[in-house]
């Protein structure tokens, strides 16, 4: 066991709904040092996503395993390689590591770890529009909805880490790109630097009724692609207006998240049927295989700005249960991302 020491991010209890600051507890552990086939990395980066509020529910089966009370939480990160015992990574690497989040050292075997580019983009971006975030965007727009030109897409949550990528992939297709977000700010990034053609202040409407009425102005031909981060009023507003042969990703519906008893779906479901709507739900690790593909594209549309991002930073290992819970305020714009120690890049 070496001497470093590393603090760490635990759930002190499951939340019930709503996540608080108490369910949380910092605590100090040991860092041991990398085994033969292993690596020490420290964190500099560690990603907060929605998609971890299902894990903190140990009686619900879902598609990756619930966090333990007795294990420090983990999620995407940014870090540098410090020991190596893996010939592929050398000290000094700057890696993206799917479970290295919430703690400032750890010890990995490299199975779910690939390099980062800092030269390509700051290293916060590995974590969302070169990361995770970004390949599910492009996996929902190439791989499901497919949106051709002249088509019209709409997408909820759309100044989120996935939202935005949506948006721009969208139109870089050709689409009509109608979005939804929380905030004056956010509107005005999706439709001056996001280049939407029209984005709703969902705030703005009381209902799902009221929101139908926004988005069947905004595209009045039908949307034909929607790209679903949020459920509620959101969904039944957009099949309402859900064109003949649409087709819908679902991504996921933040607005469920912290629910204690479960919601009615929907009363409009039947709007599938007669318009022949496709709507298939998925995850980003069902495509790992079009990895590459996903980089090759999106990759190059960063480095030229034809694809741009937002992020919200927080300091401090600390920050990151606030950071977290944040998401479902609609705090952040862009990715959230917290910096746990120094960026040398």
């Amino acid at each position: 066991m070496s001497a470093r020491t590393s603090k760490a991010v635990f759930l002190k209890s499951y939340p019930n709904g709503l996540p608080t600051a108490d369910d949380f507890e910092i605590r100090e552990i040991d860092a041991p040092s990398p085994g033969p086939g292993e690596m020490l990395c420290r964190t500099v980066w560690m990603s907060v996503d929605p998609y971890m509020r299902g894990r903190m529910r140990p009686d619900v089966k879902s598609y990756i395993p619930p966090f333990s009370l007795d294990a420090p939480l983990e999620g995407g990160a940014v870090s540098e390689v410090i020991e190596s015992n893996i010939p592929d990574f050398a000290p000094g690497d700057y890696v993206v590591d799917f479970a290295g989040g919430w703690k400032e050292y750890y010890v990995t075997k490299g199975e779910r770890t690939q390099k980062a580019m800092p030269n390509l983009a700051p290293l916060p971006a590995w974590l969302g529009v070169l990361g995770m975030p970004g390949m599910t965007a492009w996996a929902g727009v190439t791989q499901i909805m497919d949106p051709k030109e002249g088509e019209t897409l709409f997408v909820s949550g759309a100044a989120g880490a996935v939202g935005s990528v949506v948006c721009q992939l969208g139109k870089l297709r050709g689409a009509r790109v109608v979005a939804s977000a929380g905030s004056a700010e956010k509107i005005r990034w999706l439709t001056e630097e996001a280049g939407v053609d029209v984005a709703l202040n969902y705030k703005d409407y009381k209902n799902a009724a009221e929101l139908t009425r926004a988005l069947s102005e905004a595209a009045p031909k039908g949307v034909d692609c929607y790209f679903e981060n949020v459920g509620g009023m959101h969904l039944e507003a957009a099949l309402n207006c859900i064109a003949p042969g649409a087709r819908i990703a679902l991504c996921g519906m933040i607005s469920m998240y912290n629910n204690t008893e479960p919601e009615p779906g929907p009363p409009n479901l039947v709007n599938l049927i007669g318009r022949g709507v496709m709507a298939r739900g998925f995850i980003v690790s069902e495509y790992a295989d079009k990895a590459m593909e996903f980089a090759s594209e999106v990759a190059p549309l960063v480095a030229a700005g034809k694809i741009k991002f937002q992020q919200t930073e927080y300091d401090g290992l600390d920050e990151a249960p606030g950071a977290f819970i944040g998401l479902f305020h609609g705090d952040n714009a862009g990715k959230a991302v917290i910096r746990v120690g120094p960026d040398k890049t």
